[in-house]
Order: C-alpha cells, then sequence, then structure tokens
C-alpha cells in the first residue's frame, strides 16, 4: 500500500504557521516532522500551527503578522478562519516611500513576440474590430450585429482575428458630471483604445444618452481625445435610419470599411518592450502566495528586464500589504500616489459603511486564506522584485514602461476591464479554487496554483504551478515557463484555452459615481 508523504510548507524563518501541502489535507495523528503531530484533521491549503499559539498572540505567515490568535491553539493545531482576529491595516501616513529601492536587474535585450504593429508605434497581440457603445441601451443591437458580421463579413477578412462589442452597464440614467465620473468615461474612452484594436474606433451610440459619443471621444480632458476624423459614429435615433434593416445595412457598411484597414495589418517581429501585460489573480487559495503568485513575479521581473509594461492591481489585495510597496516606489511622487490610491478606496468603502473584510471570498477562506491580510501579502508576489515606477487611477493609460500600480477594485471582472482600459495586451491570472474566466479582447493566460486543480481543470488551466509546492520545479523554473509562454501567446503560436473555447466574461466598467 503506497504512504503519502505528508508535506507542508513554512515561507519565511519567523512564521509560526505553515500550510498543508497534501491533495485532500491530512488526518489528526500525522507526523510532520520530529516533534509535531497533528492534533486535528486539517484541509489542504490550510494552516497548522508549528508552536503552541497563546490567546492574543500574534499568528505569523509571509514573516509577517496575519492577525491575532482568539483563544489558545496547541501544538499541531488547525488555524483556520474562526480563530484569527484581524489586526489594523497599516497606517498610510506611516509608510515609508522610496527607502529600499530595488537596483535594476541586468537587461534582456534579445527577446521579440510576433505583434501587430500600430501607427502610435504600440503593438498588438490580436488583430480585432472594437465596436464601442457610448450607453447600454444599444447593447442588444450590437450583439446581433457583431454575430452578423462575424458570419457574413470576417470570411472575407481572414487577417482579423475576431470582432468585439464593448457593452457596458453605463451611458445614461447616471450623474454625469460628478467628480467620480471621469472614472467611467475614462474607461470607456481608453478601451475604444486598446492596442489590439489597431486604432480602428467605431462607435454605436442611441443618440439620447447622456454620454454622448462626442463627449466620449473627447474623454475628461486627461485623455488623449480620439478625433472625429479618426471615428465612425452611428447614432440608431439618426432620422436616415427607417427600421431596423437600415441601422443594420448602415453599421454592416461601416463595419467594412473598418475590416479593409485591420486585414492589412500583419504579424512582425516586436521588442518585448513593447508588451503591456496584466497580473491579476481570482478564486485565490493558501498556495497563490506561494506558487503560482511568486512564479508570476518571477516573470514579471523578466518582462521588465525586456522593458516590457507590467501592471499589478487589486486596491483591498494590496491595502494590507502596503507597507512593502512603499519602499519599492522609485520616488516620493510615485510613493504619495500610492498612498492616494488606498486612501481613495479607504474612503469609498467608508462610504458604502463597509472595508476591506468584505473580502476575501468564501472559497479563499474554504482554500485556507483566513483573511484580506493574508491574501494580500499573497497577492502583491505578482509584482515580483522590480521598482514600482507610476500609480495610476482606475482606467488610466501608462505614461512609462517598467512595474505599475493600476489602481482597481479587487473583483475579477471590473480589475479586468479596468485593466484594458490601461492598454493590456495580455493577461496572466492566477487561481487556486479554478475559474473559467477570460477576457475577448486579450489573451488571459491562467495559471493553477496545486496539482489537484490542474488535474481537475486540464483542458482550463494553461500553466500549473502547483509542481512548486511539490518540490518538481522552482519558482525560477516555472517563471521562465509562464514568460515563454508570453511570448508564444502574444504570437499567436499557442491558444489559450479560454480562446479555444471561447469563454469571455463581459466587460464590467468600474463607476463610483451616483445613479440616477
Amino acid at each position: 500500500m503506497k504512504t503519502t508523504i505528508p508535506r507542508y510548507i513554512k515561507v519565511h524563518p519567523d512564521d509560526n504557521v505553515a500550510i498543508i501541502v497534501n491533495d485532500g489535507g491530512l488526518p489528526a495523528g500525522t507526523l510532520l516532522y520530529e516533534g509535531l503531530v497533528l492534533a486535528e484533521e486539517i484541509p489542504e491549503g490550510h494552516k497548522v500551527a508549528l508552536k503552541p499559539i497563546a490567546n492574543g498572540e500574534a499568528i505569523v505567515r509571509y514573516g509577517e503578522v496575519i492577525g491575532y490568535a482568539n483563544k489558545e491553539i496547541p501544538q499541531g493545531g488547525w488555524i483556520s478562519q474562526f480563530v484569527v482576529d484581524m489586526p489594523q491595516a497599516p497606517a498610510l501616513d506611516d509608510i515609508p516611500i522610496a527607502t529600499r529601492i530595488p537596483e535594476p536587474l541586468p537587461a534582456m535585450t534579445d527577446y521579440t513576440f510576433m505583434g501587430y504593429r500600430n501607427p502610435d508605434g504600440s503593438a498588438g497581440t490580436k488583430n480585432l474590430l472594437g465596436i464601442t457603445t457610448s450607453v447600454h441601451c444599444v447593447a442588444g443591437v450590437v450583439d446581433y450585429m457583431v454575430d452578423m458580421i462575424k458570419r457574413e463579413l470576417l470570411p472575407r477578412y481572414p487577417n482579423v482575428d475576431g470582432v468585439v462589442g464593448l457593452n457596458h452597464l453605463y451611458g445614461c440614467g447616471v450623474a454625469i458630471n460628478a467628480p467620480a465620473s471621469v472614472v467611467p468615461i475614462r474607461t470607456i474612452h481608453n478601451l475604444a483604445l486598446n492596442p489590439n484594436f489597431g486604432g480602428e474606433v467605431m462607435v454605436i451610440g442611441l443618440g439620447c444618452e447622456k454620454l454622448q459619443p462626442e463627449k466620449l471621444l473627447q474623454g475628461t480632458g486627461r485623455e488623449q481625445p480620439i478625433s472625429l476624423e479618426d471615428a465612425s459614429i452611428i447614432s440608431l435615433q439618426s432620422e436616415e435610419h427607417v427600421g431596423f434593416q437600415s441601422m443594420v445595412t448602415d453599421i454592416l457598411q461601416t463595419a467594412e470599411k473598418h475590416l479593409q484597414k485591420l486585414n492589412q495589418r500583419r504579424r512582425e517581429p516586436c521588442p518585448v518592450a513593447d508588451l503591456v501585460v496584466g497580473m491579476q489573480c481570482g478564486g485565490s487559495d493558501a498556495f497563490s502566495g506561494v506558487t503560482a503568485n511568486p512564479s508570476v513575479g518571477y516573470a514579471t521581473d523578466l518582462l521588465v528586464r525586456c522593458g516590457a509594461t507590467v501592471m499589478f492591481s487589486e486596491v483591498t489585495e494590496v491595502r494590507d500589504a502596503v507597507h512593502l510597496l512603499g519602499p519599492r516606489c522609485i520616488d516620493q511622487q510615485v510613493g504619495d500616489r500610492l498612498k492616494e490610491e488606498m486612501r481613495w478606496y479607504d474612503d469609498y468603502l467608508s462610504l458604502g459603511q463597509t472595508d476591506r473584510r468584505e473580502n476575501p471570498s468564501p472559497g479563499n477562506k474554504k482554500g485556507g486564506l483566513a483573511n484580506v491580510v493574508e491574501k494580500a501579502l499573497g497577492s502583491i508576489a505578482k509584482s515580483g522584485s522590480s521598482a514600482i515606477v507610476e500609480v495610476l487611477s482606475p482606467g488610466e493609460r501608462p505614461t512609462r514602461k517598467g512595474l505599475i500600480f493600476a489602481a482597481t477594485p479587487a473583483s475579477d471582472f471590473v480589475c479586468g476591464t479596468q485593466q484594458l482600459s490601461s492598454g493590456i495586451t495580455m493577461q496572466v491570472f492566477t487561481t487556486g479554487r479554478g475559474t473559467p474566466y477570460g477576457l475577448e479582447v486579450v489573451p488571459v493566460i491562467k495559471v493553477a496554483t496545486r496539482n489537484s486543480l490542474a488535474r481537475r481543470w486540464f483542458d482550463l488551466m494553461d500553466i500549473n504551478a502547483g509542481t512548486v509546492a511539490t518540490g518538481e520545479h522552482t519558482i525560477e523554473e516555472k517563471g521562465w515557463e509562464i514568460f515563454n509562454t508570453i511570448l508564444d501567446v502574444a504570437s499567436g503560436r499557442k491558444s489559450t484555452f479560454s480562446d479555444q473555447w471561447g469563454l469571455h466574461n463581459a466587460l464590467a466598467v468600474f463607476n463610483p459615481a451616483p445613479v440616477t
């Protein structure tokens, strides 16, 4: 009879807990090592006390306090979410800024990918026609037309990868002039400029909406406006449209003009410096911070060394680890912007009479994450070890290359949409619980945190980082695998499972402004 070798992971020498690695967990009485016997059954990914922990004593993981015991926990005891009281969030005024700026890692200049070069100098990883909408009222028509364009027009334009309707819930019935409305307007404006659309802008509006297409193209005054000469605008309420078929004909004719231009694009060698990659996690578990996220962080450093732009996000999953990020900011100005975005979100949650305790989800907790502090410490591993060179408000586009914090909500769908508006052309998404999440505008490479998920979802997870936990691969080896997969997918040599199956989530534009 085969005997399962008990496995556990202790991240930092100062930790008084470790997580159980074995599939399905380990039963009470299991000998982890000499002197440590499990006092009770502990599920996979959950924490075991490496020594007795007194009531009120700090629980330490990643070398950081993730909470305080609210009862006495024996050595070998299970540290579930119910025995951990959450600590206070780091005080923003006390965060050290630019005190430990990482030295630049050696440059990597010989790596390229096959991308689509755009007139503005950017490079795409897909060649898509994006149809922007100014209001949700037109979503049904846009969906109808996207399907028709795919059937009737795309076969004539083989170099175009697809057509994407950029539907959203904004545009009318909203406080269009409220200060916070800059976020959704900026987001929708910048979505139209994603490099995977090749500079071709097509807008469908209703006609009576608050967010008029001209206002959408102009932006909030902080973005580069889109000229009316460079965009096509179709208003369904136009007097020219008599009946639905009139609208259909107008949209088809307009789409064909853009498809003709997009069909002339060809992949060509581009430096990796032209990539804009978003890093995100969703359905996280206790393995996220020790397998997938550190591996992604290593790939992040490789991309930065190539001169690429890499974004990490999710404010509530950074807030409790911001004291580790402030020292990595390249200068005081960037550090102040980091604190500004954290403070803005603190106030946003407060207005909703809630706080960061609403994160994590039940699935995160079932996967071994006790609270958002533990989740945040694992989440920031995606950022690697490079200096943070810029901080973006939701939906802003970067002005610098390198590692960037793009402030977004932690919601998978909202974060993905906001990163798209900030110009990502590729996303890497880690998950421990599993999710079929995908984005149609950019390829999404999904990385499993544990072997059991990778085995069960063998045709949904693109990369398995669970082998880091079992010692089959190092973080460096898995990081290189992720990096090389990014180049293959960006070049069209490999397709992600989400694209292969057509699993794409709807856009979810962040709107903190009032709805009227």
